[in-house]
């Protein structure tokens, strides 16, 4: 990142565009989709969408990967009982997604997989349908939290089902 491109698309652009991609509707969307899926297994799909990042952020140059995985921290997707938690981190003024998944799940899942989530949803962005990239991720993701985690006994909901927009 860097120069004024990168200004404009963090402090005004992303943030903007987030806004239009996903206002109060769309949120309420991923969130019924999110709850849905947590019905058929034992993960916690968490999304945060963020639309840019402050100068003061810009200053410190952080990649997406960075920050999703202070998300993670942040958003304690790290803390559900059977390590079973994927974040889900969007990053608007870079068109970026990344997939963050706890150890439980993350060990049985090849990368390539993840990769594939995020590609696809990459392309709906492209496409100009950012909901739609986000809602096919939460399938995916909740296709494979169904396999290595049914759903079975006690399936609390421990983290919230409400998408994060910053």
């Amino acid at each position: 990142m860097g120069g004024i491109a990168t200004l404009w698309q963090h402090l005004w652009q992303g943030e903007r565009e987030a806004r239009k991609a996903f206002p109060a509707e769309a949120l309420e969307r991923i969130e019924a989709a999110v709850s849905e899926s947590e019905r058929l297994h034992r993960g916690e799909l968490r999304v945060v969408i963020q639309g840019g990042l402050g100068l003061a952020a810009l200053r410190g140059v952080p990649d997406s990967r960075s920050l999703a995985l202070t998300h993670f921290a942040m958003q304690g997707v790290w803390d559900t009982e059977a390590h079973s938690g994927v974040l889900l981190y969007v990053l608007m003024a870079e068109r970026r997604l990344e997939i963050i998944a706890d150890r439980g799940i993350h060990r049985r899942v090849a990368q390539q997989v993840w990769d594939a989530i995020v590609q696809d949803a990459v392309q709906r962005f492209a496409a100009g349908e950012p909901l739609e990239g986000v809602l096919r991720a939460v399938s995916a993701l909740s296709a494979l939290l169904q396999t290595h985690f049914p759903a079975g006994g006690q399936n609390p909901d421990e983290l919230p089902n409400r998408p994060v927009r910053l």
